[in-house]
């Protein structure tokens, strides 16, 4: 009795990889629903293969460094130095040789959901995690590159144990007490770099909703700080709040808006 597509699907399902003789056979069978099953699992095979090629290239400088002799590899990442108000976030992050990495990536090429599931799994299997944060007035008082900076030593030098290398997106982090490798597009090549992206993109975004409780006109807990249409809607018609970065050039026009109204106000009175 010839198994039913429903069946098929089933097997399939079960089956982790299918030898050629089955392949074939399902791809010759006279049923149209039967020979689709068989190219979905064409697809799925290939999908599987280039995330396997993906994961294996992001594990690349890591495995490059521990041939050196050195196990203790942290990725580095930021996340916020675009926003116009909170802080600038960076984490550490030191992933064990045997961490499984699947569906790690840069945190921008994430969902919310993705993130957050990535965060729970890192933080339950890192050796160690480090975090820095740098608020608004220290972002206006040293700008925000030197502010990341100061992250980023803040987030380092909180790894227990401390790590023998460091792995950073782009760019040399000066003043820093271990050695530094820089990989340009760094969170989409190194799995350490990713997963420090995801921690600090996850906690950044936490510290802008709740502080979204406390100035809600801004919605910050939806725009995280960037300067979207309602945000400058609201920075215009509210005025910055503290945690607005006065040094960011729409901030600073708001700031100087408000002080021409009230000047105005004041020739009136």
């Amino acid at each position: 009795m010839k198994e039913t597509i429903a069946e098929i699907k089933r097997w399939l399902e079960a089956k982790e990889r299918l030898t050629e003789e089955e392949l074939a056979r399902l791809q010759d069978d006279p049923r149209v629903g039967v020979r689709k099953l068989a190219a979905r699992y064409m697809r799925e095979q290939n999908r599987h293969q280039k995330e396997q090629a993906r994961l294996e290239k992001m594990w690349h400088y890591e495995k490059q460094f521990r041939q050196r002799g050195l196990s203790l590899i942290a990725g580095i990442d930021e996340a916020g130095r675009g926003p116009l108000a909170g802080p600038v976030v960076a984490a550490a992050v030191m992933l064990p040789e045997q961490f499984q990495a699947e569906g790690l990536n840069d945190s921008k090429q994430l969902t919310a959901e993705e993130r957050q599931r990535l965060r729970d799994r890192i933080e339950a299997e890192a050796i160690a995690i480090g975090i820095g944060m740098v608020d608004a007035s220290e972002i206006d008082r040293c700008n925000i590159l030197q502010a990341t900076f100061q992250a980023m030593r803040i987030a380092v030098s909180q790894l227990d144990p401390a790590p023998e290398i460091v792995l950073v997106d782009a760019v040399t982090i000066p003043n820093l007490s271990v050695p530094q490798q820089g990989i340009i597009k760094g969170d989409s090549l190194s799995h350490s770099i990713a997963a420090a992206s995801v921690i600090a993109k996850t906690t950044r975004d936490e510290w802008m909703a709740e502080i979204a409780k406390k100035y809600p006109v801004y919605g910050f807990e939806r725009n995280m700080g960037y300067g979207t249409s309602e945000h400058l809607k609201a920075l215009y018609e509210y005025g910055p709040s503290p945690v607005h970065r006065r040094s960011f050039a729409p901030v600073r026009s708001a700031l100087e808006e408000q002080g021409e109204q009230l000047s105005l106000l004041g020739e009136k009175t």
